[in-house]
Formats: C-alpha cells, sequence, structure tokens
C-alpha cells in the first residue's frame, strides 16, 4: 500500500474519533446537573377572599299580572264586535254588542209596573188617612181602619218588589253592551256577528291581559332554597334584606337583558311532583316585548358572602373522585388538591371547602406539568373579552350549578 493512502485512512480515522468524543462531550455537559431545561410556566391566580353577591338563575314562565274573560252574562244574538284583535283596550270600552230588543221591551214593562205600584201606594196612603180621624170618634169600625193601614204597607212592599224587578231589567239590559272589565290587551275573538251567545251559560267571548308589568313565576329546587337559609342562619352568609333582592331578565345564552324587577313573594309550598318552590317577581313591560307562556329565566340576589372563595372555571378538573385543582406551592412544585364546588358566578366557581387565601391555583399550562414537577408561577391575565364582558356576579345556568354542588 502506498505511504500517501496509509496516511490519508489514519487522518481520517482520528477526525471520525475526534468527532465521537465531541458528540460525547456535548452529551455528556447536556446531561450535567447545572445546565437541566428550565421548569415549565404556568399562569396561576391567587387565591383572595371577597365580597360576592350570591346569584341564583332560575327557570319560570311569564304569566299576564290580571287575566279578564270576557263572558255573554246575558242570552242573545251577536249584533256587533266593536274592538280589533290583537289591540290594547282600556276598562269600561265596549267589545260586544248583543241586541237589546227584548230586554228593552222587559225595562219598559217593568217600569209600567213600578207605576201601578206607586199608584196603588199613594191610594192606600189616602184612604188610611182618611180613616184615622174617623176611628178616632168611633164612626168607623176599627177593623176597617186596620185593614186600611195593612194595605197601605202591602203597597209599599209591592212598589219596592217592582222597583227591584225594573232594576234587575236594566241591569240585563245593560249586559245587552258588553264592556272591558279591565285594561289589557285583547285576544281573538271567539264569536262573530250573529252568533247566539249566553244561551244556558256564560259564553267565553275573548280575554284580556294586562301585559305592564308582567309576572314571572320562578321555580327553585328545595334543597338549595334550605340550603341557602341554612347559610343564612349559620353566618356563613348574609341577607340582602327585606324586599332588597334584585331580579334580573337574562336570555337564554346567559346575557343581561338590563331589566330589572322586584322580587314579590315566594311560595310556602313544595310540589310534591317537581321537590320546588315557586317565586314569582315583577317586571315593567311598557312596550309589551314580554308575553304570556314564554320561556324566561332570571337571575335573583338573594345573599351575600363576605368571605367567597372563586376560581376560573377552566381552573377546576374533575375526575373519578370529584373536583380538584392543581396548585404551585411555597417550593415551586405543583400538588392537587380536592375540592367542593358551589353554584357558578359568570366564569368563576365558588370553592366551598378545600383552599385557602394565599394559594396559588393553576389557570393555564395544566399540559405541561405533573404532581411533583417544578413549575414557575406567573400572574394569569384574564381574556380582554372577558374581562369587558359580563359583570363579575354572574351565574351560570342552574343545571351546571346543580351539577357542581353534588361534586
Amino acid at each position: 500500500m502506498s505511504p500517501v493512502y496509509r496516511l490519508t485512512g489514519i487522518a481520517a480515522a482520528a477526525l471520525i474519533m475526534t468527532a465521537v468524543a465531541g458528540c460525547g462531550e456535548k452529551a455528556a455537559h447536556a446531561q450535567a446537573p447545572g445546565n437541566a431545561p428550565p421548569p415549565p410556566e404556568v399562569a396561576v391566580v391567587t387565591v383572595t377572599p371577597e365580597r360576592l353577591a350570591i346569584f341564583n338563575e332560575l327557570p319560570g314562565r311569564l304569566e299576564a299580572t290580571r287575566v279578564a274573560q270576557v263572558r255573554a252574562r246575558v242570552p242573545g244574538i251577536v249584533q256587533k264586535r266593536a274592538f280589533r284583535e290583537g289591540s290594547d283596550v282600556k276598562a269600561g270600552d265596549v267589545l260586544y254588542r248583543i241586541d237589546p230588543s227584548a230586554y228593552q221591551a222587559t225595562l219598559n214593562s217593568a217600569e209600567a209596573t213600578v207605576a201601578r205600584a206607586e199608584a196603588n201606594l199613594a191610594q192606600a196612603n189616602m184612604k188610611a188617612q182618611r180613616y184615622k180621624p174617623l176611628v178616632e170618634t168611633n164612626a168607623i169600625s176599627k177593623q176597617e181602619y186596620d185593614d186600611a193601614v195593612t194595605a197601605t204597607k202591602q203597597a209599599t212592599a209591592d212598589l219596592a218588589a217592582a222597583k227591584a224587578t225594573r232594576e234587575t231589567a236594566r241591569l240585563n239590559l245593560g249586559y245587552a253592551t258588553i264592556t272591558a272589565p279591565i285594561s289589557g290587551r285583547i285576544g281573538r275573538s271567539l264569536v262573530t256577528e250573529g252568533a247566539l251567545v249566553g244561551q244556558g251559560e256564560a259564553t267565553l267571548m275573548a280575554t284580556i291581559q294586562q301585559l305592564d308589568p308582567i309576572y314571572v313565576n320562578l321555580t327553585q329546587s328545595s334543597t338549595e332554597l334550605a340550603r341557602l337559609q341554612q347559610a343564612l342562619r349559620s353566618g356563613q352568609l348574609k341577607s340582602v334584606g327585606k324586599d332588597g333582592a334584585r331580579v334580573t331578565l337574562v336570555t337564554e345564552d346567559g346575557k343581561n337583558t338590563g331589566i330589572s324587577g322586584k322580587l314579590l313573594f315566594s311560595d310556602v309550598t313544595v310540589e310534591e311532583s317537581t321537590g320546588s318552590v315557586i317565586l314569582r317577581a315583577e317586571f315593567p313591560n311598557s312596550d309589551r316585548a314580554l308575553l304570556p307562556g314564554m320561556y324566561a329565566r332570571a337571575r335573583i340576589e338573594q345573599a351575600v358572602d363576605e368571605q367567597a372563595i372563586t376560581v376560573p372555571q377552566q381552573a377546576v378538573q374533575r375526575g373519578t373522585e370529584g373536583a380538584y385543582v392543581m396548585l404551585v406551592g411555597a417550593d415551586g412544585k405543583v400538588a392537587p388538591r380536592p375540592i367542593k364546588t358551589g353554584t357558578a358566578q359568570g366564569n368563576k366557581w365558588i370553592i366551598t371547602d378545600g383552599l385557602k387565601g394565599g394559594e396559588k391555583v393553576i389557570v393555564e399550562g395544566l399540559q405541561k406539568v405533573k404532581p411533583g414537577a417544578p413549575a414557575r408561577a406567573v400572574p394569569w391575565q384574564a381574556p380582554a373579552a372577558a374581562q369587558g364582558g359580563a359583570p363579575a356576579a354572574q351565574p351560570a345556568k342552574q343545571p351546571a350549578a346543580n351539577a357542581a354542588q353534588k361534586s
């Protein structure tokens, strides 16, 4: 073999060994404890007790504050309908006219009977007055005088009966003109001109509903209500005061409509079929946008927690043993912590057990860490949309809250 070729092979082998040695040194240098990769960064919130109004978002149905059924009080043929279906009417407005001919004739007959009774009474009075001095001088017998006095009393009673009959006839004639008993919005007409109504029963002709203000009948779980009352009695929560509960309507997707009302009462019985209690709230409805029968949700402020502990909903994890959060401890290591959640308020859960002030709860970066591993905690920044959107004390929908209470 040529010396030149031998030297070239030796040089190449030396270069390969040098490269392998360099890689080994880099690997050893990378594995050295002093050059370990930095711990992953996670966003945390520091638990801070705060004063928080306790809201409950409850489902319900809208109901008119007053409902009047317009019925025929006397039988007859409908001559005219004097309203437009679906319009607003005022109390006393004429709605229907029933043929009044028969009732006018009855009233005329009753007035004639009254006139006859008045004439009979006048005659009986004059006869009694003539007999009075005669009986004192024994010109007539006492029996004749007593008969004259009795006839006067009978004539007085006949006149009273005739006047009552006339009043009845006048009322029936008035009932032939059907007017609105209340102010409100009238629905569709259930009868038309030419229909015979009131024959044997008071025929339903239309319905008027008062829509401003309007009621919302809400249902709340008796279990949740009992838990709230127990927390109030124990001092854990504070009452908002008598008649001080704020009620606002929310849309189906949970947005506040800005329509505020007042809580009127809470039912004193629990429905056996549903185990719920009925609460009634009243809302203004000047534009008539809210209609009876519509589904609605209302947010009720029922208490105040002076030392509430909350965490963002995304920080709460759920496993086979219940809800938990991941904490960054004082030693910089991650540790799980089992918790119990109450109702949801906006984008936060109220924590009823498991956390205390000053602890750091991981909100973002949970996928980067595992229990016992180190982590670098940085303050969590809420998204701008959440900060500028719904107010801080907004509840989630009741089904989610109920699910959380079981954890």
